[in-house]
């Protein structure tokens, strides 16, 4: 089998724009990918980093993701530590020929890599700063939550649909009101050197809220998205250690791994990050310095099926959990459940509230979502999913040949 053609897609809008591939063969198989740049401002530098490995990969066996991977990896410089538009766009590349591989064989990609240790995949409601199913299907969008009692009423809003857990950034929305643009603009509201009292007043009110509408039952993981330094992550953390918290997602930006030893040794609540790791050697330094309870790779990132399933085999090594992260496109959706049953370190699945827009909804073939807070496999050959007609007659397309 060889690859024939690869087609490059770029879908319209921030919230929505996925970065997609679709690989032909020779033998009329076709497999989809994702490089997981949608969101933040590498969109457009993904779909060429996609068209520029393209014409590497071109009569290639989808077959030997392996020497596919080395390839992109060892080969083109960049390669080697050049960055996340790198490995998005392998990974983009390398998801295709793994779909490929189980549509040619008619099975499911966690056959092929070993079956399944999970017959299902615990989820939680991701986000909720943002809103949940209420809110966004009201206008089909995403809402900036500000008052304590907002957070209170969106927790019994996805707990009403048998979630157990939810996500909340209490940082992210300033305490003052602005416009979600604003906002949104400069990724939320950066907090460094000094937590003020009022800001970390409002912080922890958020978090209490939503500790108040779950109960003891509920599961709660505070995501920062790197807002804090490691200075005001350690108070933020410590002042959070009464409400139970499931972990501490991304505190502070992961460039300096010596950061989390100083938010660790001065908070008990186990850290995560991944999202912005890529690659093993990204994740070295924090499972040798066992820093980390949970690592958050992001598949559509990171590399890949190939890379993401030998990051969470190195995890189990040092005893880490893996909570795959998700907040792409429904390709990078799939290709993530299809890891996440075969993992023995599996901890819980991202269903980020974007999935609840009616852009997300319409973007695949087939819609997913989890059922009472938990995900079943999806069975059909392949990752199970593909791009629909519908997004890629309106995106942007370049066909490589």
């Amino acid at each position: 089998m060889k690859i024939t053609s690869i087609e490059c897609y770029l879908g319209d809008g921030a919230i929505g724009g996925f970065v997609t591939i679709k690989m032909n063969t020779d033998e009329g198989i076709s497999g989809f990918g994702e490089a997981g740049l949608a969101y933040g401002n590498c969109s457009e530098a993904a779909f060429g980093q996609c068209q520029d490995f393209a014409k590497l990969v071109i009569g290639m066996d989808p077959f030997d993701t392996e020497k596919i991977w080395e390839h992109l990896h060892r080969h083109t410089f960049w390669g080697m530590g050049g960055g996340v538009v790198v490995t998005s766009a392998m990974a983009a590349i390398d998801t295709a020929c793994w779909d490929i591989k189980g549509k040619a064989l008619n099975l499911p990609v966690y056959k092929l890599l070993g079956g399944k240790t999970n017959n299902k995949l615990r989820a939680y409601a991701s986000q909720l700063q943002f809103g949940w199913r209420k809110l966004i299907e009201k206008d089909d969008s995403l809402t900036l939550l500000y008052d304590p009692k907002d957070y209170y009423d969106v927790v019994k809003d996805a707990m009403a649909e048998g979630y157990d857990s939810v996500k909340i950034d209490p940082v992210f929305a300033p305490t003052q009101q602005k416009g979600f643009g604003e906002v949104f603009g400069t990724q939320g509201n950066q907090i460094r050197g000094c937590y003020r009292d009022h800001d970390l007043k409002r912080s922890v009110e958020r978090i209490a809220a939503a500790r108040e509408a779950g109960g003891d039952d509920l599961d709660i993981i505070v995501e920062i998205h790197s807002l804090l330094d490691a200075n005001t992550a350690a108070i933020l953390g410590k002042a959070l250690e009464p409400y139970r918290i499931m972990y501490f997602e991304e505190p502070t930006m992961p460039c300096n791994p010596n950061m989390f030893k100083h938010i660790k040794e001065r908070c008990s609540l186990p850290l995560a990050t991944g999202e912005r790791s890529y690659t093993r050697w990204g994740f070295r330094q924090f499972f040798e310095d066992r820093t980390l309870d949970i690592i958050q790779p992001d598949l559509a990132n990171t590399g890949g099926i190939t890379e993401t399933k030998k990051i969470c085999d190195m995890a189990q090594v040092y005893d880490v959990g893996v909570q795959i992260h998700v907040c792409g496109g429904p390709i990078a959706t799939a290709a993530a459940l299809q890891v996440e049953a075969t993992i023995p370190n599996f901890v819980i699945h991202e269903e980020h509230n974007a999935n609840l827009l009616t852009k997300f909804k319409n973007a695949g073939t087939h819609y997913y979502a989890p059922k009472n807070g938990f995900y079943e496999i999806p069975e059909l050959p392949g990752i199970g999913q593909e791009m629909s007609e519908e997004y890629m007659t309106h995106a942007k397309k370049v066909v490589i040949k």
